[in-house]
Formats: structure tokens, C-alpha cells, sequence
């Protein structure tokens, strides 16, 4: 049953101090984005003490980080040349408060799914014509319990920022909010031209993430059809998954498990081919390094393919192997797709969902939750708000329990049973 939410308020906070004006350039990247807001909860135990979440707070806060971070006062604009860019109008952010006299904190946590009940009840939903030009980039609730707990829900358009870009955010903005300095935080860099096509395009890769699929074996679930979960694995659990699949990193190792279940889940015959579509944090990567600060979309898709047969006849480490390869990526292939991109037309890319015998992973690992801390404590859990579609996994770090993991995904509500069980028939295994 969705949860009632009362609306008390809803404002545009602008950024504390007078900011920049004029046009933020966006990448190919950013251009090749999913169109549309990623929503995102943060759950916080009550404390105690006196001004917890207290609306004054948060909105000055929201509007000192503002000023750093001020393109996400703007709007989505279009250039002359129709490209779709930043416009820099500090016109401000979107901030809501509401109550929800239904939930505790546990009660929430107990049944909390990413699933379009629990978004729209907690996470603010952008007015016309969203996520189109000219739209707003950044809407946050704050919802108030039943105990006193807090959701923060907030709403990042995807053309503007990925995962690691909205973290470095809501960081610097919880930071803010804890009363430290904000000179001190990594300043964004809105550069993106660093991401830029090269003079003479070289495609040296093809890049079928970027493609329609040109036979689908199974027909695309619709957006809205599936059914969602939340599973954790403890560090001893995880630990003795990455030394059946060795040298594998956590994300590879988890993910190789749920690809071999998933195919099981979903009874598909062993000739069939599955993709394992994934996305990578190119930062890193590229020759030379984007700065630590660099706000925008800096991952791009990739994906290996095998036969259900292989995946699921083969030790688990078999697939994590796969798994390497669609995640080792370096500098080149990333040049190679923005050049590719500069080719097509980047906006309009394929972005529904994926067949049945695919599977869509996203690490989420490394974005620490005691960095979301607004000065009343770290949050009891954060994560996805919402499942695009059926076939979607996310790996995040558990909540105050170190070095464990926790999945959100998604899957067939006729697969999700199955998946279940058969997962939790190999995690019992890995303890023999």
C-alpha cells in the first residue's frame, strides 16, 4: 500500500550568494544520459536533539552549498544550435517538507523496496515539462515520521550529474549543514569540455551499449513491470565469494553471482545469449585524470555477453571473469565512444528497458554513508528510490556494517520468487 504523505511545503531555494551566469557546456556524455531525474532516499534515526532536520536548517544549507555547486540552481536549456546545455539562471533548487504519520524508521526499513509507491510518496516529482528543457536539476523532501525519524528524498537530473557527481553534492551539502567549512570541501569542476570529441574523431570500438538491440530473443519488460528487493550480504559472505572468483574485485564477484541466478531465476534455455550491461567511473581512467572534483556524467556503458549455458554450467568465478571484461576499460575505448558519439545523435540514444535475458549492474560501492551526515548523525540506509525496469542491479555498501553489502534489484515479478531462493540456496553455500 503506497504510503500518505502530507505536503506542508514547497519553495525554490536560490544559492546563498550572487553566482555565475551564462551556458554550462555538456559532454557527449552527459548527452548520452538517461533523460530523466535519478531518485534517490537517505533514512535518519531520530536523535534527540533539538532543530533534527529542522526546515530553517536545511534550506540555508541547501542554499549555501548552492553557491558552489550553482549550475544545479539552473535550468535545462538548449544552445542555438539546439544542443541541450545548462543554462545558469540561479533561478534555485526545488526543496519540499512533508509528514508521513504512517512509518517509523524500522517500519519503513522493513518494508522499503525501490518501487513507484515508495518514490513518489518520498521523492518530490519535477513540474512540467520535466525532465525536458527547460526543467529544474534538482528537487529535495524532507519527510518527517511518525518517531521523529527523517527521509531525505532527493530527485538529480541525470543529464547533469552521475552517481559520483550527486554524492560529492549531497557531501558537500551535508558537510555544510554540520557546520564545517565549506572552503575546505573538493570544489567541483564544471569543465566538460575536458570530456570533448576529439578534432579528428577516431572510433576505434564498437560500442553496441549505445545501439538498439537488433533481435531482442525476448520482448523489452515494460518500464513499470517488475518486482524490486533488497538483499544484504555480510563481509564474511562477501569474503568467501571473492575467493571462489579470484583476483575479482567485490562488484565484480557479487555481480557474477546474481548474472548466474538471475539465469537460473528466469528458466532461459542454454543457448541463449545473455548480456551483462555495466557502467564505469572513467575518472580515473583517462590519460591524463579528470580532477577530483569533476561534476558531470563521467561513466560510460559497457557490457560482455555469454551463453545461459556458460554462465550457469560454469563455477561462479567464470562469470566474474566475464565481468572483468566489461569493466576494464581504459582511456582509449573511453576517447573512442565519445568520438563515436559526436557522430550519432547522443540525445536521442535507445534508453528503454532490456530484454529479458539481460541484466543492467551499477556500483554504488565506495560512496560512504557517514559522508551524508547533516550534523545529526550518518543515515540508517540510502539507496535507489526506484527501479527503471526489470533487470537492474545496484551494489552499495551496507549501512553500519563494514565491509558488508547490500543489492537493490530488479526483476520479473514471475522471477523474483525463484531468484530468491536460488540465491540464498548459493550464499548457504559459500559457507561450506
Amino acid at each position: 500500500m503506497a504510503p500518505t504523505v502530507d505536503v506542508l511545503t514547497s519553495e525554490l531555494v536560490v544559492p546563498a550568494e550572487e553566482t555565475p551566469g551564462g551556458a554550462v557546456w555538456l559532454s557527449n556524455l552527459d548527452l548520452a544520459a538517461r533523460r530523466g531525474y535519478t531518485p534517490t532516499v537517505y533514512f535518519y534515526r531520530p536523535n534527540g536533539e533539538p532543530g533534527f532536520f529542522a526546515a530553517d536548517a536545511v534550506r540555508d544549507s541547501l542554499a549555501r552549498a548552492l553557491v558552489s555547486f550553482y549550475p544545479l540552481a539552473g535550468r535545462l536549456g538548449l544552445g542555438d544550435d539546439g544542443r541541450v546545455q545548462i543554462d545558469c539562471t540561479g533561478d534555485g533548487a526545488v526543496l519540499v517538507t512533508a509528514r508521513c504519520g504512517a512509518y517509523a524508521i524500522d517500519d519503513l526499513m522493513g518494508e522499503f523496496v525501490p518501487c513507484g509507491e515508495m518514490r513518489d510518496a518520498f521523492v518530490p516529482t519535477a513540474p512540467s515539462p520535466a525532465p525536458n528543457p527547460p526543467c529544474v536539476l534538482l528537487l529535495a523532501q524532507v519527510t518527517y515520521l511518525r518517531c521523529g525519524g527523517v527521509v531525505l528524498g532527493l530527485a538529480l537530473h541525470h543529464s547533469v550529474v552521475d552517481a559520483r557527481s550527486a554524492a560529492h553534492f549531497v557531501e558537500t551539502w551535508a558537510s555544510i549543514a554540520a557546520g564545517h567549512d565549506a572552503s575546505a570541501q573538493v570544489q567541483p569542476c564544471f569543465e566538460h569540455k575536458l570530456l570533448a570529441a576529439r578534432p579528428v574523431p577516431s572510433v576505434m570500438y564498437d560500442h553496441p551499449e549505445y545501439k538498439p538491440d537488433p533481435a531482442p530473443s525476448h520482448a523489452v519488460v515494460a518500464a513499470n513491470t517488475y518486482a524490486s528487493a533488497i538483499i544484504t550480504l555480510t563481509k564474511q559472505q562477501v569474503t568467501a565469494l571473492k575467493a571462489r572468483c579470484a583476483g575479482a574485485s567485490t562488484f565484480r564477484a557479487v555481480v557474477a553471482l546474481v548474472w548466474q541466478c538471475a539465469c537460473r531465476a528466469r528458466a532461459l534455455p542454454p543457448e541463449e545469449e545473455t548480456r551483462l550491461y555495466s557502467m564505469i567511473d572513467m575518472r580515473p581512467r583517462l590519460t591524463p585524470p579528470l580532477p577530483p572534483g569533476y561534476f558531470g556524467n563521467a561513466v560510460i556503458r559497457t557490457s560482455t555477453v555469454a551463453t545461459v549455458g556458460e554462465v550457469v554450467s560454469n563455477p561462479v568465478g567464470y562469470a566474474a571473469r566475464r565481468a572483468r571484461a566489461a569493466t576494464s576499460q581504459g582511456d582509449d575505448y573511453a576517447r573512442s565512444l565519445v568520438d563515436y558519439l559526436e557522430g550519432v545523435d547522443a540525445m536521442n540514444l535507445p534508453r528503454s528497458g532490456i530484454s529479458r535475458a539481460h541484466l543492467r549492474a551499477i556500483s554504488w560501492l565506495g560512496m560512504s554513508l557517514s559522508d551524508a551526515d547533516f550534523g545529526w548523525g550518518s543515515p540508517a540506509f540510502m539507496g535507489p528510490a526506484l527501479m527503471y525496469y526489470s533487470g537492474f542491479v545496484y551494489v552499495m555498501n551496507a549501512p553500519g556494517k563494514d565491509g558488508a553489502v547490500a543489492l537493490a534489484l530488479s526483476l520479473e515479478p514471475e522471477s523474483m520468487p525463484e531468484f530468491r531462493k536460488v540465491f540464498a540456496d548459493e550464499v548457504a553455500r559459500l559457507a561450506i
